[in-house]
């Protein structure tokens, strides 16, 4: 009699096998190239944004649509808030949420205006300001240690920029160009501001209190504000909503994993997703300047994210050279 249990069972793929490699990947990247994807997410996310907001300017004011998308942002956050609560409303800097509450009103409403009043490749070229200004007080207020070749990235990205400005000198010298400009300078405080706090409290914590708090600085300005809301609209505003709480989310995820020079140059990948969006949308084609702008840019963030893989797999084999073997 055969013995049917000896006989070798088919080979059958572990299912948690592909989970198991993909857990492993993630964990081997460096916090700087893991800040660099969720950053890049997060500007794609951020350009839909500004289409978005440019629609709903042609029939509602600024400070009404910025309430409605923070009251939209809690209303989204509110499942979360109620599984980790009360860790999700608990914070260790209050002081900084106050600094960014103030510094994120202004911010979004000069940025809005900007977005509303300008085309919307104009408003995001000058808003690449922001990067500038983040290396520069990220150095200055977190101490960070910048190289030759973050400090390349950067500079190559933003000349990208100041050929694309040199061509929309109109836009430049108006009051909402200047809007821009000042939006750019105070989203890099906030930015500073956002690196401080995501190392102490929750990712749902920072997003609650920020919509809250905004939505809170403009409801007073909407009520007074308040146009009467059409289906269209509605559905722009439940769109706005969404993408602004992902857009959050996925910056967040990346201040807290990476250095804010690291990801500062991929910022300007938003320049490609506003030119795209303009000609779908808008119709309105980028001038040459753009597009060589725009190879600067695209270049100085490819060879970031190139650098950051390659310091990324120098740190894991130092780590391993000095691991319990190397001791």
């Amino acid at each position: 009699m055969s013995d049917s249990s000896a006989s070798p069972k088919p080979c059958r793929p572990d299912k948690n096998t592909s989970r198991l490699r993909r857990l492993l990947f993630w964990q081997h990247l460096s916090g700087n190239t893991l800040g660099i994807m969720w950053a890049l997410v997060a500007t794609f996310l951020f350009s839909c944004m500004g289409m978005v907001i440019k629609l709903l300017g042609e029939s509602l004011h600024v400070t009404q649509i910025l309430a409605v998308r923070q009251g939209f942002m809690l209303l989204v956050s509110l499942p979360v808030v109620i599984k980790l609560f009360p860790a999700s409303l608990t914070t260790k800097a209050p002081l900084l949420h106050l600094a960014r509450t103030a510094l994120a009103s202004c911010t979004m409403y000069l940025g809005f205006e900007a977005v509303i009043h300008l085309p919307l490749a104009d408003s995001t070229v000058i808003g690449f300001a922001r990067t500038f200004f983040l290396t520069v007080f990220a150095i200055v207020l977190l101490h960070e240690k910048v190289g030759l070749h973050r400090w390349s990235a950067t500079i190559l990205g933003f000349l990208g920029v100041m050929l694309i400005v040199g061509a929309t000198t109109d836009a430049g010298l108006s009051i909402y160009g200047l809007m821009a400009l000042t939006a750019a300078a105070m989203a890099a405080l906030v930015g500073i501001i956002l690196r401080r706090v995501t190392q102490v409290d929750l990712p749902i914590t920072i997003l609650v209190f920020q919509a809250g708090s905004v939505g809170l600085v403009m409801l007073p300005f909407a009520i007074y504000n308040w146009q009467p809301i059409s289906l269209y609209n509605a559905g722009l505003l439940i769109a706005l909503g969404a993408l602004s709480w992902s857009a959050q989310m996925c910056n967040i995820q990346a201040m807290k994993n990476a250095e804010a020079t690291a990801i500062a140059p991929l910022d300007y990948t938003r320049l490609v997703y506003a030119a795209v969006i303009s000609v779908i949308v808008f119709g309105v084609w980028p001038a040459q300047s753009t597009y060589l702008g725009a190879a600067l840019i695209v270049a100085a963030s490819l060879y970031t994210i190139h650098r950051e893989a390659v310091l990324g797999r120098k740190i894991a084999a130092q780590a391993k050279a000095n691991g319990p073997a190397g001791t």
